[in-house]
């Protein structure tokens, strides 16, 4: 899809036939995982791209973006914030202002020497109780993902940014290396098995 309409909004930067599919699927695992005494704070998306998906499908009493890039249309509703997480990985809010942060399809973009500082960042802006939660393509499922751009299921400009695959232990290892305890993670497997959810509670 080149450009957005009301019937399909456009959800990525370049093409891919399943790309509004796999949208929907994090935001839908995004929101599953939050419970609603949650919603009446503040949630960030961090990385969320010039089409803020997953903010325009959840309800929270303010919502906060920062992606490198400004937003593709007015989000009235969301508060932008544009930075290179990769030069810069502090977040310009204060401490415990958030009670959910998000990084959905972020981190495999991300210089991995700066993902323990950026958790570091996540969880002190993060209230007491409150989520940080991250999904990622399993480390195993980079062939697949290539194969689905060559073919244009998915964004090749998204698939070529890709930087560094993840296991669940080795997100465990970072969550904990930023301070999270390891009795307050979880870890799953979504869209058959091709990507990973990782939550860390505060």
């Amino acid at each position: 899809m080149s450009q957005s309409s009301p019937d399909k909004p456009h959800v990525t930067r370049g093409h891919g036939l399943l790309e509004p599919l796999l949208a929907r699927l994090r935001a839908r695992k995004a929101n599953r995982l939050i419970p609603p005494e949650l919603r009446q704070g503040r949630a960030l998306d961090i990385g969320c791209g010039s089409y803020p998906y997953f903010l325009s499908h959840t309800t929270f009493r303010e919502k906060f973006a920062i992606d490198q890039l400004p937003p593709a249309q007015n989000q009235p509703d969301i508060i932008w914030h544009t930075l290179d997480l990769n030069a810069t990985p502090h977040l310009p809010f204060e401490d415990e202002y958030f009670a959910t942060v998000t990084l959905l399809a972020v981190t495999e973009h991300l210089n991995p020497n700066s993902l323990i500082e950026l958790f570091s960042e996540a969880r002190r802006v993060l209230q007491p109780e409150g989520l940080l939660i991250i999904t990622t393509p399993a480390s195993w499922s980079d062939p697949i993902l290539k194969f689905m751009a060559r073919v244009g299921l998915v964004s090749k400009e998204e698939i070529d940014e890709h930087v560094f695959a993840y296991t669940l232990p080795l997100l465990g290892w970072y969550f904990g290396r930023a301070g999270f305890a390891m009795d307050r993670l979880q870890f799953g497997y979504f869209e058959f098995g091709l990507n990973l959810w990782a939550m860390a509670r505060k």
